[in-house]
């Protein structure tokens, strides 16, 4: 392995330490030739172990200027028994290692927390549910920092403190919808040393009816006592017009004890919003969050918006550009491993210059075209 040698940012040197799940006599390939392989593939287009195979004879020339492929191109076979087998874990670890040194520090950041069920990841025959992955997103960098698997008959509960376990969280903000306003989830941060932005709804009804209670009389009295920040934006483009107001306060002090096992609950915050489509109905949403932020309104309201992005950049290209909903890799630990593999290449090509602004298909079909700019998407390189 000589084109790409390893480095701060090299995929094989945070890899060179994973454990091989095969016997010593079945090792016809090495694992990390199996790795560097498919990412290379995933990020030029494959979707399937069909499609890796297929990349790897077609590229097979550039691909042993730095892999050994001493028994040539490995099956789709071969491919999927190995990552069904590697145990995600280690798997994720090793990412995780190689995504902290292409991001750096997490100080500063946003860090959007958000699940996605990879739908045809079920098996019936086996018994077997679909796969719900839990993803760390860096919203400002479009980068993956983390995922982690729900456990079956669990939920994101069980699954994000787990998470937030890989994560350097010193400095950062997180954001995580109504699923994660959870005691132990806020302490864990707050213990990291970041700080939270967490969604309310009717699944904490006290918490959510004393926030109704705490902007519907402050915005009526003036929030009297309380320190109260107000910010206001309005956007027009696409053929629809949204606005929205954003509330931060400090929490009452009475209120601030009832809750006091939310660990460093500060401010109360509420978010309207008033969309219209075309000359249709204008559709008002209001939205309650408690953060541990002193009432700054637009760190606030940037971490709102900002939440969003891991639906927007990370969720929904994945289904469209990365056709992980049609995905039939069932087998085992295949559906965590690979959709850990399309996610960093994601990440990766959003992070990857262009003379021009092109959409994510395009970038994965110059990955494949251009073996240049692959090597840069490799090592992360940025405009």
């Amino acid at each position: 392995m000589t084109a790409i040698a390893p480095s701060p940012v090299s995929l094989l040197y945070h890899f060179a330490d994973l454990n091989d799940p095969r016997s010593d006599h079945t090792k016809l390939h090495g694992l990390l030739d199996l790795i560097a392989l498919t990412l290379c593939a995933v990020v030029s287009g494959a979707d399937a172990w069909t499609d890796v195979e297929t990349y790897g004879v077609n590229k097979r020339d550039w691909l042993e200027t730095f892999l050994d492929l001493p028994n040539g191109i490995p099956s789709h076979d071969t491919l999927g028994r190995v990552f069904a087998a590697l145990d995600p874990a280690a798997f994720r670890q090793c990412f995780v290692r190689w995504m902290h040194a292409v991001v750096g520090a997490s100080r500063g950041k946003l860090i959007a927390i958000d699940g996605k069920t990879l739908r045809h990841s079920f098996d019936t025959a086996k018994g077997k549910s679909a796969i719900h992955l839990v993803s760390a997103w860096a919203s400002a960098n479009h980068l993956l920092l983390g995922q982690q698997a729900v456990a079956d008959k669990s939920n994101e509960i069980t699954a994000i403190p787990a998470l937030l376990q890989l994560l350097d969280l010193q400095g950062a903000l997180v954001t995580i919808d109504a699923m994660g306003c959870q005691t132990q989830i806020a302490a864990d941060i707050v213990a990291a040393r970041g700080d939270y932005v967490l969604a309310v709804k009717a699944n904490q009804p006290t918490l959510y009816a004393d926030l109704q209670r705490v902007f519907g009389d402050g915005l009526e009295e003036d929030f009297p006592g309380l320190e109260h920040r107000y910010y206001h934006t309005a956007e027009q483009g696409h053929g629809r017009t949204e606005e929205r107001h954003y509330q931060i306060v400090t929490v009452p002090e009475p209120l601030a004890k009832k809750h006091a096992e939310f660990t460093g609950l500060r401010t109360f915050g509420m978010v309207f919003s008033e969309r219209q489509v075309g000359a249709g109905p204008v559709v008002g949403e209001t939205r309650f969050y408690i953060s541990s932020l002193r009432p700054q309104v637009k760190v606030f309201a940037g971490a709102v918006r900002g939440h969003w992005s891991v639906e927007n950049n990370l969720h929904w290209v994945l289904d469209v550009a990365f056709q992980e909903d049609a995905s039939r890799v069932r087998k085992d630990h295949g559906p965590e491993n690979l959709g850990l593999v399309r996610r960093i290449a994601l990440s990766l090509l959003k992070r990857a210059p262009t003379p021009k602004k092109v959409g994510m298909a395009c970038k994965r079909k110059q990955a494949g075209w251009n073996d240049s700019f692959l090597v840069e998407v490799l090592l992360g390189q940025t405009p």
